[in-house]
Parts: structure tokens; C-alpha cells; sequence
């Protein structure tokens, strides 16, 4: 598995355009120990060209470290990100040079872009004002960075962690647009389960239900979903269904209602961009990057919620592959690689300290059958 790393990146100017300096720390993302460090003083310049510089900085060190890490790119400048991400066009030449250059250092789908708020970014902010203050003769504060994050362990192997949020994602039962194999997210009509999907939800609760204990059923706001969640908490005896907004399908666009056929045909060259990149949205739609956002969103709610509880969740395609890439520190494109029948069960728990472990995966011998493919 290749290593994960956590690139903190940042860079000031004092007058904008001004004397400037840049920021960049690199961390282990398994136990958060700091293992590079980056700063310079670049004399005056605009406070976007120092936090381009910033960022250069921390990717290469990263790359120095380990030239075939998964990185995980945390700034405070929403510009920055949004560009690198491909959202935002950029204008601006020189920002459009620092950009390629960024790029052409670590870029694709090992690289992830992440906009945290400034406390949050304290350390590269610490190194940026040293680095000014030595430029211009004044006596640099002292760098305390945050201390490391307790290190992680294998599950089973580890101290006593405490019970984890045992999440049981469910995809739902499969609607008329699953069996036709249509592009089917928020955006588009809102089907309800078809008579086989009320057959493989059916099966479905029925294999909760034996499982053991229930705590929480929580579903997508989505017909179909709600359907389904309908089935599992008679089954397992939960009398209130929460509703999680985010938990919704990916979003479309123009694509809602079409077969990939379709959309190939008259989208060939917005289809291949889209597959090409994760930050790429369908016409009008939601890009995977955009979606895994939502989707951790609502993975921090469930957790915040719902301590040491289990979970049965009840959603879609991708919101679950989302899931499941999050537990496993994959990148967004790694949904490619899974597939998830209709009603079928993936299991994961996580624990608060941030062990997470995958305890099963699309599970559907319970369907006897029933087995229907599609979004």
C-alpha cells in the first residue's frame, strides 16, 4: 500500500504586495509526526504568489520523501484549492505558471486537495512569519509545532479502543432507472423501488434483522432509499428513520435519465474528461471530488451522532463507495474498482480515535437471487 502523506502549506506577504515568505510542513498521516519542514523569505511579492510558492515547497519535499506517496494537500486558501482542484479557472499568467509548476511537482489522482480554516493551518503559518521576521531583522518567534497524533493500530491488535460507530451501508433496492441502467442521482426523477427492489429489501431487512442488534436506521433523503430504510426498521424493530441529506446520490447533471450509451453519444468529449478526472463535474452536475466531500460530511455527522451505536445506513452506488474509500485512505478515482449490488451490505466500524476497519464488503448472499445491477 503506498504511504500516505500530509502536505500543510502556506505563504503571507506584509502589504500585499509586500515582503513575503512561504510555509510548508509534511507529516506522516498515519501518526501525524512532522517529517519535513520548508520556509523562505521570496522578498516582495502578492500574498497568492507566496501560497503558490508554499505549496510547490511542500509538495516536493513530499516527492523527496517519497515520490510515490498519496498526498493529502491541506491549505487555508480557498483560491488555491478550488483552482489545483480544476473548479476554477485561472487568469491571472503568473498564478497560471506557479499552477503548472505545482502540477508537474505531484499532481492526478494520488493528489487531494483539502481547504481547512486558518487555526487549523497553524504550523506553515508559524513558519511563514519566522521566515519574515528573520528576513527583516527582527528576532523570529519560537516554532512550537502541534505535537503528533497518537499512533494508529491494527484493529484487534490494539489497546482497548472503546466500541466503534458500526456503520452497515445498504444500497437500496433496485428501481425501474437501476434496471434500464440509466444515470440516476439527486438531480433527476426520484423513482420508487421497483417490484424487485421491494423484494431485495425484503431479503435485506430480513438478514439485519439476524444479525443483531440495530441502534440506528439512517437514510439518503431519496425515495427508493427511504423505501428501503422503511423495510429494515420493521425488521429490527428501530421505531424513527433520521434522514442525512448528504447522504443523497451524485448529482448528473444533464446526464439524469440517460444510459451511458446515450450520454457518450451526444457528451463524447465532456464524458471522457469526466472519466479522466475525479474533479471534473458531468454538465450541471456534481463532481466525485465534490461528492466525497459530501460524503465525509455526512460520515462526521454519523460519528459525532452516534458513539459507539450501529448503524444500518441506507444509500446509493456512490455515496457507499465513497464510504468505503475514506475507511481505506484511497483516492477518489478508486470507485472505478468496486461494484455494489442492489441491497447488498458492506460493513465498516470506526472508532474515535481514527481506527476504522472494513469488516465486509458488498455483501449478497442474503438476496437469493434477486440480483440486478445498474446506478
Amino acid at each position: 500500500m503506498s504511504r500516505r502523506l500530509i502536505v500543510e502549506a502556506d505563504g503571507g506577504s506584509r502589504g500585499n504586495p509586500g515582503p513575503a515568505a512561504y510555509g510548508a510542513v509534511v507529516r506522516d498521516a498515519d501518526t501525524g509526526r512532522v517529517v519535513a519542514e520548508r520556509s523562505e523569505a521570496i522578498g516582495d511579492t502578492t500574498n497568492n504568489v507566496a501560497e503558490y510558492r508554499g505549496l510547490i515547497a511542500g509538495l516536493e519535499a513530499a516527492m523527496e520523501i517519497d515520490p510515490m506517496a498519496l498526498l493529502d494537500v491541506r491549505l487555508d486558501s480557498k483560491l488555491i484549492v478550488e483552482q489545483m482542484s480544476g473548479r476554477w479557472k485561472i487568469k491571472d499568467p503568473n498564478m497560471r505558471t506557479l499552477a503548472f509548476r505545482a502540477r508537474d511537482v505531484a499532481s492526478g489522482d494520488r493528489v487531494r486537495y483539502t481547504w481547512v480554516p486558518r487555526e487549523q493551518n497553524k504550523a506553515a503559518d508559524t513558519l511563514v512569519n519566522r521566515a519574515l521576521d528573520i528576513a527583516l531583522g527582527k528576532r523570529p518567534a519560537t516554532v512550537a509545532l502541534e505535537p503528533a497524533a497518537a499512533p494508529k493500530f491494527l484493529p484487534g491488535w490494539a489497546p482497548d479502543l472503546g466500541a466503534p460507530t458500526v456503520t452497515l451501508l445498504v444500497r437500496h433496492g433496485a428501481t425501474e432507472h437501476t434496471l434500464a441502467k440509466l444515470f440516476s442521482g439527486v438531480g433527476g426523477a426520484n423513482p420508487p423501488l421497483a417490484p424487485i427492489g421491494i423484494q431485495q429489501a425484503e431479503c435485506v431487512a430480513a438478514e439485519l434483522a439476524v444479525r443483531g442488534v440495530v441502534d440506528r436506521v439512517v437514510t439518503s433523503p431519496m425515495l427508493r432509499a427511504q423505501q428501503t430504510a422503511e423495510f429494515i426498521a420493521r425488521a429490527t424493530g428501530v421505531h424513527e428513520i433520521e434522514v442525512i441529506d448528504d447522504l443523497a446520490e451524485c448529482h448528473f447533471g444533464e446526464w439524469e435519465g440517460r444510459t451511458f450509451g446515450e450520454v457518450a453519444r451526444q457528451w463524447p468529449d465532456e464524458l471522457s474528461e469526466w472519466l479522466s478526472s475525479t474533479a471534473i463535474a458531468p454538465p450541471g452536475g456534481e463532481s466525485f471530488d465534490d461528492h466525497r466531500s459530501r460524503i465525509d460530511r455526512a460520515r462526521r455527522l454519523l460519528l459525532g451522532e452516534h458513539k459507539g451505536e450501529r448503524a444500518a445506513v441506507v444509500a446509493h452506488v456512490t455515496p457507499i463507495k465513497m464510504m468505503v474509500s475514506l475507511a481505506l485512505d484511497t483516492p477518489a478515482r478508486s470507485l472505478y474498482s468496486m461494484e455494489l449490488l442492489p441491497c447488498s451490505l458492506t460493513t465498516i466500524a470506526w472508532w474515535q480515535d481514527g481506527n476504522k476497519s472494513m469488516q465486509g464488503f458488498a455483501e449478497s448472499g442474503h438476496l437469493r437471487g434477486l440480483v440486478d445491477g445498474g446506478m
